[in-house]
């Protein structure tokens, strides 16, 4: 059998991979602390909860319009003129089955081969493939740990040719956890009205920020701005509503409207149930945030203060989301029972085979000596992973 030429050009997010085989260890009865979840470990709110429950109940159970309900899209369209004073009206506002069939839509309206796309370095594990899926080309800018992992103003210039149709901004970062403040954006933003590009913002973290860091979204900096712009979020991390599978986006009406017609054809609506879900977090679930975000903000602590505190692990402290990237390189070309770490690819498989704790290696995330970790889970096993990783690099020998 032969499969589409596409095909060879993607590989399975590595997330997943990694998701798939902390399953298939503690399906043999092994106690593995994962670091490498991608999802809030809060239950989702009540409010939530209790609408999908009374649609279920009331009924709405079958189809609604491909693109979203009307209720959903008023709800969105008063959450983001509450938060960001941004103005659009339901045509500019389309419902997807999560975030990254979002993101998904976009990339079919938008790329043709040929192509190029800016995607900042470490990035998100599906924003390449995406790209590729489509005929587009990635074009890797690499930030630098100096710079919190932010693209500065004079690296975008440099990347920008005629063929550049998008660039993808994800802010708060995952994996890095970084963030820009309006200052930087609009140091970013003067060179992106010259052009023709794109911006697909991606902010389904915008919650997720510590210590008095207020998120700024880059459609709401001026109108030449915001009609280039394509804001894309979701329910799923600020609501702890992974499952529901609800993101949306934002933006120019022939955009939002061409991906409505693709989405007709492929997924029609997302579940009606998760759509009413939905509507209530974005109407009433702003105390489960904030609860929700005091309790993250410590985490992070936790593990910042946990990581720094192992030899040869170097952890800068995120303003955003709820992952850590710390600096692994100095424990590059140890090694354990005669077998070299290599890569931070070898010292993520050495944690988990070893230590029994899950992380991803930066490689996941373009970029190498660098592991990704999650603390969306409690502080009592935060503290039982920072002790298995600490009694795991203490087996390392140095050269």
């Amino acid at each position: 059998m032969t499969l589409a030429r596409r095909m060879q050009q993607i590989k399975p997010s590595p997330t997943m991979a990694m998701a798939a085989q902390v399953k298939a260890l503690s399906e043999k009865g092994i106690d593995i602390v994962d670091f490498g979840i991608g999802e809030p470990d809060f239950r989702s709110p009540d409010v939530a909860s209790e609408a999908a429950h009374r649609a279920i109940q009331d009924g709405h159970t079958k189809y609604t319009p491909a693109s979203g309900t009307d209720e959903l899209k008023e709800a969105i369209i008063h959450k983001l003129k509450a938060d960001h004073h941004l103005d659009y009206n339901k045509r500019e506002v389309i419902v997807s089955c999560g975030a990254k069939h979002t993101l998904y839509n976009i990339a079919q309206v938008l790329f043709d081969p040929q192509d190029e796309v800016i995607i900042p370095a470490p990035y998100w594990v599906s924003y390449p493939d995406q790209v590729l899926l489509n005929d587009a080309r990635p074009v890797f800018i690499e930030t630098r740990e100096e710079d919190q992992f932010l693209l500065t103003p004079s690296q975008l210039k440099k990347a920008i040719t005629s063929r550049t149709k998008a660039i993808i901004l994800n802010y708060p970062c995952n994996p890095t956890g970084s963030t820009y403040t309006a200052k930087q954006l609009e140091g970013l933003s003067d060179l992106l009205i010259e052009t023709p590009l794109w911006i697909i913002s991606d902010e389904i973290y915008e919650k997720f920020v510590y210590d008095d860091v207020v998120h700024t979204s880059i459609a709401s900096l001026g109108g030449p701005l915001k009609k280039k712009t394509i804001l894309v979020n979701g329910v799923s991390k600020s609501y702890a509503m992974t499952g529901w599978r609800i993101g949306y986006a934002a933006g120019n009406q022939e955009v939002i409207e061409a991906m409505g017609t693709v989405q007709s054809q492929c997924t029609s609506n997302p579940s009606s149930i998760s759509q009413k879900a939905a509507a209530a977090a974005l109407r009433e679930g702003g105390s489960f945030v904030q609860t929700m975000i005091r309790e993250f903000s410590d985490r992070r602590d936790l593990m910042v203060k946990g990581l720094n505190a192992i030899p040869g692990i170097k952890c800068p402290r995120p303003l955003g989301s709820f992952y850590v990237f710390p600096n692994v390189k100095a424990l590059i070309g140890t090694t354990y029972n005669g077998h070299k770490i290599g890569s931070s690819l070898h010292l993520a498989a050495f944690l988990l085979e070893q230590g029994w704790v899950s992380t991803i290696p930066g490689e996941a995330f373009g970029v190498a000596g660098y592991l990704r970790l999650s603390f969306a889970t409690s502080k009592e096993r935060l503290m039982t992973g920072l002790q298995k990783i600490k009694e795991a690099i203490l087996m390392l020998s140095h050269g």
